[in-house]
């Protein structure tokens, strides 16, 4: 029995895939978690507070459906504000000139700044908007600055 003691004795080191990729015998496994807040990550409290804030609107500056996420010009600022892709409401994808209303919500860890949340396009811009479900070709990536 002790042999088989001897054998399952914790020896100290770390299992390689739980390194990072650039430590010396690191996996790609392992990765850093992303700082963006994405409506899934978002707790429900920071939610609650955000849906207390006013509806306020905007225009799309950009959005980048490969990336993810784009960013809004405050009407009221002129303030540039980041908004990711799961909190855009509606069936097309935003362009650039797009009149949104929005919510926003701070930012962790310092909540120094915001985001856009609970994003409705209310008047499109007169070019052809995709559905969320149509595929995207790499000229439209260009065209609309993605």
């Amino acid at each position: 029995m002790s042999e088989h003691l001897s054998e399952t004795r914790y020896t100290g080191k770390l299992s390689p895939s739980l390194l990072s990729p650039e430590s010396p015998g690191g996996s790609p496994k392992l990765q850093v978690p992303s700082p963006i807040v994405t409506r899934r990550t978002r707790t429900e409290s920071t939610s609650a507070r955000a849906l207390e804030n006013p509806t306020e609107h905007g225009k799309v500056k950009m959005f980048s459906r490969s990336k993810g996420h784009g960013f809004i010009t405050s009407d009221i600022s002129g303030e540039d504000i980041f908004v990711h892709i799961s909190d855009i409401e509606g069936e097309y994808v935003p362009l650039p000139g797009d009149e949104v209303k929005y919510r926003l919500c701070p930012i962790p860890p310092k909540y120094e700044k915001n985001q856009a949340i609970n994003v409705n396009i209310i008047n499109l811009t007169p070019e052809v908007h995709l559905r969320w479900d149509c595929p995207v070709s790499e000229e439209e990536n260009e065209v609309h600055g993605q």
